[in-house]
């Protein structure tokens, strides 16, 4: 079986797993993955961007590598290939989760319990919820989902298409050890230097995929296109600018302002400053969004696989010498 029918198989087969089972409570591969790299990390520690690159290489270089292998040994089965596809793209991508973790705490904030929306709100984002009232845990919420969009789905379909199974799990890998070490503290501003940069590279094609297909599927493309275009390069992050401007824009709602991260008070600029303010029931707009712009991403790689294909196989069976219409 050609490695673009694999992938496509495959990738439909992990996304459509993602949506009837999510993520298991224990044991997930993420987790695993995490765990090793943090032994990594206390063996390697020192306040230095050359111990960090190393650090990335060996997790996220590991990690590809181990796909690598695994994919090589079941490439002369298609059922194999494709049901480690699945496996793969099962455990790299987290829209199940996602969707549940914004539910919840949008349900928390229907209810009126404010207080558990905020003791919620970490298994989203790394905000501190205490300095959050309803609606701004509302707007965190939003945030959260679209620039997760990205990062937990259409990034890794994108690195899935382009390089199998190890284009998968070395995209995760990549984007968790940003999560891990890529942030602004002291310990890892110079220690996590090369992670973030790396996911900053890894992540850029997928953040244009989402913020692109969220104009398409979002119901206001006009809307999303111009917040895209006036606000992405305000927001500090190359990748979620795109992505929160056009899920901005898509839902009609504002995004951005003042936030607080660990204690630190950050100032960002408002992503479409014309739409309303972020209600709850903007959270299950934005799921909605998330999902429909996930399995586009899944057509849209499958289908840039195959037409791959078929323009490599046009070119290779183009005659060869003379220019056209030219005679010797």
């Amino acid at each position: 079986m050609r490695a673009e029918r694999v992938f496509a198989y495959g990738a439909a087969a992990g996304l459509l797993g993602d949506l009837l089972l999510g993520d298991p409570r224990r044991g997930h591969p993420v987790a695993v993955f995490g765990r090793a790299a943090g032994a990594v990390e206390r063996a390697l520690w020192r306040d230095h961007r050359g111990r960090g690159a190393l650090h990335t290489a060996v997790c996220a270089g590991g990690a590809a590598t181990l796909a690598a292998v695994a994919t090589r040994a079941v490439r002369t089965s298609p059922v194999a290939s494709v049901a480690l596809t699945a496996a793969a793209t099962w455990a790299v991508v987290g829209g199940t989760s996602l969707a549940r973790e914004a539910r919840a705490v949008g349900k928390a904030l229907e209810d009126g319990d404010v207080e558990a929306a905020r003791a919620r709100l970490p298994h989203l984002c790394g905000r501190d919820p205490q300095a959050l009232d309803a609606d701004g845990i509302a707007r965190a919420v939003v945030e959260s989902v679209a620039e997760n969009t990205s990062d937990a789905v259409v990034g890794a379909l994108v690195w899935g298409a382009v390089g199998g199974v190890p284009g998968l799990v070395g995209f995760r890998a990549v984007n968790t050890l940003d999560a891990m070490v890529g942030h602004r503290s002291p310990r890892y501003l110079r220690y996590g230097w090369a992670s973030a940069r790396l996911d900053d590279l890894a992540g850029w094609p997928g953040a244009r995929l989402t913020a692109a297909l969220a104009v398409v599927s979002g119901g206001a493309p006009r809307t999303a296109v111009r917040a895209w275009r006036a606000d992405a390069g305000k927001h500090p992050s190359p990748n979620a600018g795109p992505v929160e401007a056009s899920f901005a824009g898509a839902l009609g709602v504002r995004l951005g302002g003042t936030l607080s991260y660990g204690g630190r008070v950050e100032h960002r600029p408002v992503l479409n400053g014309e739409g309303r303010a972020v209600e709850v029931r903007d959270i299950e707009r934005a799921v909605r969004l998330s999902r429909r712009v996930g399995w586009l991403a899944l057509g849209v790689c499958a289908g840039a696989r195959f037409a791959a294909r078929a323009a490599g196989t046009l070119t290779k069976g183009s005659p060869k010498g003379s220019p056209k219409g030219r005679t010797s």
